[in-house]
Protein backbone atom coordinates (compact mmCIF):
# COMPACT_ATOMS: atom_id res chain seq x y z
CA UNK A 1 0.00 0.00 0.00
CA UNK A 2 1.23 3.30 -0.69
CA UNK A 3 -0.94 7.10 0.02
CA UNK A 4 -3.98 7.12 1.41
CA UNK A 5 -5.59 3.93 0.65
CA UNK A 6 -8.12 1.85 1.48
CA UNK A 7 -8.92 -1.20 3.01
CA UNK A 8 -12.14 -2.80 1.84
CA UNK A 9 -15.03 -1.63 4.40
CA UNK A 10 -18.24 0.22 4.21
CA UNK A 11 -17.42 3.73 4.08
CA UNK A 12 -19.46 4.65 6.92
CA UNK A 13 -17.47 3.33 9.49
CA UNK A 14 -13.94 3.85 7.76
CA UNK A 15 -11.51 5.30 10.05
CA UNK A 16 -8.50 7.25 9.21
CA UNK A 17 -5.70 5.91 10.50
CA UNK A 18 -1.75 6.08 9.91
CA UNK A 19 0.68 2.66 9.79
CA UNK A 20 3.60 3.17 11.90
CA UNK A 21 6.26 0.83 11.31
CA UNK A 22 8.54 0.07 14.41
CA UNK A 23 11.36 -2.77 14.44
CA UNK A 24 9.13 -5.86 14.19
CA UNK A 25 5.77 -4.43 14.03
CA UNK A 26 3.51 -2.14 12.17
CA UNK A 27 1.44 0.25 14.60
CA UNK A 28 -2.28 1.30 13.94
CA UNK A 29 -2.86 4.83 15.30
CA UNK A 30 -6.26 6.19 14.62
CA UNK A 31 -5.19 9.68 12.85
CA UNK A 32 -6.66 11.63 15.66
CA UNK A 33 -4.39 10.55 17.84
CA UNK A 34 -1.25 11.73 16.62
CA UNK A 35 -0.97 15.45 16.77
CA UNK A 36 2.15 15.53 14.02
CA UNK A 37 4.40 13.04 12.27
CA UNK A 38 7.57 15.15 12.67
CA UNK A 39 10.66 15.01 10.78
CA UNK A 40 13.48 12.96 13.00
CA UNK A 41 15.93 15.03 14.61
CA UNK A 42 18.40 14.43 17.98
CA UNK A 43 16.87 13.86 21.30
CA UNK A 44 18.42 14.95 24.23
CA UNK A 45 19.05 12.32 26.65
CA UNK A 46 17.23 12.55 30.00
CA UNK A 47 19.50 11.49 33.17
CA UNK A 48 18.00 8.25 35.38
CA UNK A 49 15.31 8.01 32.75
CA UNK A 50 14.74 4.44 32.02
CA UNK A 51 15.98 2.47 29.29
CA UNK A 52 12.91 2.31 27.26
CA UNK A 53 12.88 5.92 27.09
CA UNK A 54 15.54 7.76 24.59
CA UNK A 55 14.90 11.24 25.88
CA UNK A 56 13.02 14.13 24.93
CA UNK A 57 12.35 15.25 21.40
CA UNK A 58 12.19 19.12 20.96
CA UNK A 59 8.90 19.80 19.11
CA UNK A 60 7.13 23.24 18.82
CA UNK A 61 9.26 24.72 21.36
CA UNK A 62 8.30 22.18 23.80
CA UNK A 63 9.82 18.86 25.18
CA UNK A 64 7.96 15.82 24.37
CA UNK A 65 8.98 12.08 26.05
CA UNK A 66 10.51 9.92 23.43
CA UNK A 67 9.36 6.26 24.10
CA UNK A 68 10.57 3.24 22.51
CA UNK A 69 7.75 1.10 21.81
CA UNK A 70 10.18 -1.59 20.82
CA UNK A 71 11.85 -1.30 24.26
CA UNK A 72 8.92 -0.77 26.29
CA UNK A 73 7.78 -4.24 24.85
CA UNK A 74 10.94 -5.98 26.36
CA UNK A 75 13.03 -5.56 22.94
CA UNK A 76 15.86 -3.68 22.65
CA UNK A 77 16.42 0.32 22.40
CA UNK A 78 16.95 1.10 18.92
CA UNK A 79 19.04 3.68 17.39
CA UNK A 80 16.99 6.62 15.61
CA UNK A 81 16.43 5.98 12.27
CA UNK A 82 17.29 8.98 9.90
CA UNK A 83 14.92 8.24 7.54
CA UNK A 84 12.29 7.70 9.90
CA UNK A 85 9.62 10.10 11.74
CA UNK A 86 8.80 11.35 15.25
CA UNK A 87 5.13 9.56 15.60
CA UNK A 88 3.77 12.82 18.66
CA UNK A 89 0.95 11.99 19.97
CA UNK A 90 -2.25 13.78 22.11
CA UNK A 91 -2.66 13.51 25.47
CA UNK A 92 -5.23 10.56 26.09
CA UNK A 93 -6.03 12.83 29.96
CA UNK A 94 -3.51 10.74 32.17
CA UNK A 95 -2.00 13.86 33.22
CA UNK A 96 -2.65 17.61 31.89
CA UNK A 97 0.83 17.91 32.57
CA UNK A 98 2.07 15.46 29.71
CA UNK A 99 0.49 17.15 26.63
CA UNK A 100 2.36 15.02 24.64
CA UNK A 101 4.08 11.96 23.90
CA UNK A 102 6.43 10.54 20.66
CA UNK A 103 7.48 7.62 19.07
CA UNK A 104 9.78 7.41 16.74
CA UNK A 105 9.26 5.40 14.06
CA UNK A 106 11.73 3.06 11.70
CA UNK A 107 10.78 4.70 8.21
CA UNK A 108 8.20 6.47 6.80
CA UNK A 109 4.18 5.73 7.91
CA UNK A 110 1.27 5.34 5.51
CA UNK A 111 -2.28 6.76 5.73
CA UNK A 112 -4.90 4.50 5.44
CA UNK A 113 -8.92 4.21 5.99
CA UNK A 114 -10.00 1.11 7.63
CA UNK A 115 -13.32 0.12 8.40
CA UNK A 116 -14.22 -1.28 12.08
CA UNK A 117 -15.51 -4.30 10.60
CA UNK A 118 -12.62 -5.02 8.97
CA UNK A 119 -10.20 -5.70 12.19
CA UNK A 120 -10.08 -8.73 13.11
CA UNK A 121 -8.32 -9.37 16.42
CA UNK A 122 -5.16 -11.63 16.32
CA UNK A 123 -5.02 -13.57 19.40
CA UNK A 124 -1.31 -14.71 18.31
CA UNK A 125 0.07 -11.40 18.12
CA UNK A 126 1.91 -9.58 20.19
CA UNK A 127 0.49 -9.16 23.57
CA UNK A 128 1.78 -6.63 26.34
CA UNK A 129 0.45 -3.82 28.43
CA UNK A 130 1.26 -1.51 26.18
CA UNK A 131 -0.23 -2.91 23.77
CA UNK A 132 -4.50 -2.60 23.18
CA UNK A 133 -4.92 -5.30 20.44
CA UNK A 134 -2.94 -7.21 17.53
CA UNK A 135 -5.27 -6.95 15.20
CA UNK A 136 -5.35 -8.31 11.25
CA UNK A 137 -6.78 -6.09 8.42
CA UNK A 138 -6.76 -8.24 5.79
CA UNK A 139 -3.52 -9.91 5.63
CA UNK A 140 -1.59 -7.30 7.63
CA UNK A 141 -0.80 -7.79 11.19
CA UNK A 142 -0.87 -4.70 13.28
CA UNK A 143 -0.60 -3.48 16.53
CA UNK A 144 -2.71 -1.07 18.33
CA UNK A 145 -0.68 0.96 20.76
CA UNK A 146 -2.35 1.29 24.17
CA UNK A 147 -1.05 4.97 24.46
CA UNK A 148 -2.85 5.32 27.77
CA UNK A 149 -0.34 2.82 29.13
CA UNK A 150 2.60 4.45 27.34
CA UNK A 151 1.73 7.72 29.55
CA UNK A 152 1.10 5.97 32.77
CA UNK A 153 4.69 4.39 32.65
CA UNK A 154 6.23 8.01 31.54
CA UNK A 155 4.07 9.59 35.03
CA UNK A 156 5.54 6.83 36.83
CA UNK A 157 8.91 7.40 36.48
CA UNK A 158 8.99 10.62 38.30
CA UNK A 159 10.41 12.59 35.67
CA UNK A 160 7.57 14.55 34.32
CA UNK A 161 8.82 18.56 34.68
Amino acid sequence: MSGDETLPADPVDNIACLLVPVLGATLLIPSVTVAEMAPMQPVQSVPNSPQWMLGKYEWRNAYVPVVVFEAINGGKLTPLNPQGRMAVLNNTGVDSRLPFIAIPTQGIPRMVRIGESDIVENTLGMKSPFVDMAVKVGMEELVIPNVTALEQAYVDTGLLD
